[in-house]
Order: structure tokens, then C-alpha cells, then sequence
């Protein structure tokens, strides 16, 4: 074997592949989760790995201080606190802003679609636009910047509605009235409440022709890494090019803001 050969697989053995690295940081996680010290055992178990595989790593990680053992447990050792906090100031430094905006911007290149981020007011009956990234595209949707919408009847809305316990929900439905919109609009409380259920089991929201004629919304949560709610994350496209994209925009608009909200720091 050349000695380029030697290096590669001395370096597989000491946990240098990919899916070792993957295994690190997930075994991290998984201490920085626990208030205990977690045996071998219990590792290999939650990360459903080899305890042999486990061990080699736990080895390297506590040669650097990132982990330390006793009485045959492992937690973490100062080496991550210092880890931890070099990251949350590099996270300070790029603020969540720029995140959750280049999370639009993909999006937004992904789809050819118009993207927002609502975020709700603090009586709970509109949401504001408060951030865009515009479609390139010549017949697009169109809206500005702090211009608002009501709760029941947008994808943002809806989403952000499904964040809220069934009682909150109902609350909001006793206090407004809501109000057609558009010949399609739904208004009937009792069917509103089934569409913010079946949000809150979806993780995503969908509207077609719901606060304007025209114009299909698709709406996922944002959270932050304390599991807060940020806003929603808003797709907007005109429902003719809409229709038999439905599923794809809804996929799309879930995954990019589970890409935002861990970026963010949720877990």
C-alpha cells in the first residue's frame, strides 16, 4: 500500500471518515442534551451505533478535552464548553436576519416563487410582511413590506395559528368575523379550526384563492434555538402556475424552514 494509501486508512481508523464526523457530532449533541452522565451503552443505543465504533471516538474526543469519563459514563469536558462558546460568538456575529434571509433567497431560486416572512401582531388577529425576496419571474406575486393580512385567511396565518394550543385558536375565532375575501374565502369557524388542525399535524399551511383572488400561499413555522416561534416562512405564487405544484411547493417550504430553523440553532 503507498503511503497515501497508509494515511487514508489510518485516518478511517481514527474517525477521520465522513460518517465518523457525523457520528461526532450527533454523539455531542446527544451529551450536550443530557443532564446525566450516559454510559456506552445508553450511546450506542440513541445513536444506534456500535459501541466499538462509539468507544474509538469517545477515545479521540477525550485526547482533546471534548469529553471526559467516570465511573464509566461520559460527559462533556471543557473542551466543548470552549467549542460552544467560539460558536454562539460566531453566531452572534452573523445575525439571524442574514440566516433567515438566505434561506429566502434559496427558496425563492428553488421555487421561481416569491418569498415572505410574516410574523403576527400582538392582538393575534393579522400578520405583517415584515422581509421579501421577489420573484424574477414576469407574472409574479406582488406585495410590500409591512402591508397586512388576516390570520384565517392566509397560508402565514394559518401556520402561525397552528402554533397555538386549541383553545387559543378557538379563542381567536370567537373574537373576529371573518370576512369573504375572495368568492372562496373560507369563513365557517368550525372549518376553520379543522384546517388549523390539520396545519398543526402537517407543519405546513396552504392556501388557493383564500385572501386574494389568484394567488396560492404555502406557509411553514421558523423557530429559533430556544423553540420560539420567529414567523412563517411564506411562499406566494400565482395559482395558475400553482396547480399541480401544490405538493412540491409544500415540501419545498417545509424543508427550507427546518434548513432556516436549524441554522438557527433548533434542534
Amino acid at each position: 500500500m503507498t503511503d497515501e494509501g497508509n494515511d487514508r486508512a489510518g485516518e478511517e481508523r481514527r474517525g477521520g471518515s465522513p460518517q465518523s464526523v457525523t457520528r461526532v457530532i450527533r454523539l455531542l449533541e446527544v451529551l450536550c442534551a443530557s443532564g446525566e452522565p450516559v454510559s456506552l451503552a445508553d450511546l450506542s443505543r440513541r445513536l444506534e451505533t456500535p459501541k466499538s465504533s462509539l468507544a474509538a471516538l469517545l477515545r479521540g474526543l477525550a485526547d482533546e478535552d471534548f469529553v471526559v469519563v467516570a465511573e464509566g459514563a461520559w460527559r462533556l469536558g471543557p473542551g466543548a464548553f470552549g467549542l460552544g462558546s467560539a460558536l454562539t460568538e460566531a453566531r452572534r456575529r452573523l445575525q439571524s436576519s442574514d440566516l433567515i434571509r438566505e434561506g429566502m433567497r434559496r427558496l425563492c431560486d428553488r421555487s421561481g416563487e416569491t418569498v415572505l416572512l410574516a410574523v403576527g401582531d400582538h392582538e393575534g388577529d393579522m400578520v405583517t410582511y415584515v422581509d421579501l425576496v421577489e420573484s424574477r419571474n414576469v407574472v409574479r406575486y406582488s406585495v410590500s413590506v409591512g402591508d397586512r393580512r388576516p390570520f384565517y385567511a392566509t397560508a402565514g396565518g394559518r401556520a402561525l395559528l397552528a402554533t397555538c394550543s386549541r383553545e387559543a385558536v378557538a379563542s381567536y375565532l370567537r373574537r373576529v368575523t371573518p370576512e369573504r375575501l375572495t368568492g372562496t374565502t373560507v369563513v365557517d369557524p368550525a372549518v376553520l379550526a379543522d384546517i388549523i388542525d390539520e396545519v398543526r399535524a402537517l407543519g405546513v399551511a396552504q392556501t388557493v384563492d383564500q385572501a386574494a383572488e389568484g394567488v396560492t400561499g404555502t406557509a411553514s413555522i421558523i423557530r429559533d434555538s430556544a423553540g420560539g416561534v420567529v414567523g412563517a416562512l411564506v411562499l406566494a405564487a400565482p395559482s395558475a402556475r400553482a396547480q399541480g405544484r401544490l405538493d412540491e411547493l409544500a415540501r419545498r417550504v417545509r424543508d427550507e424552514a427546518a434548513a432556516i430553523s436549524r441554522s438557527l440553532g433548533f434542534r
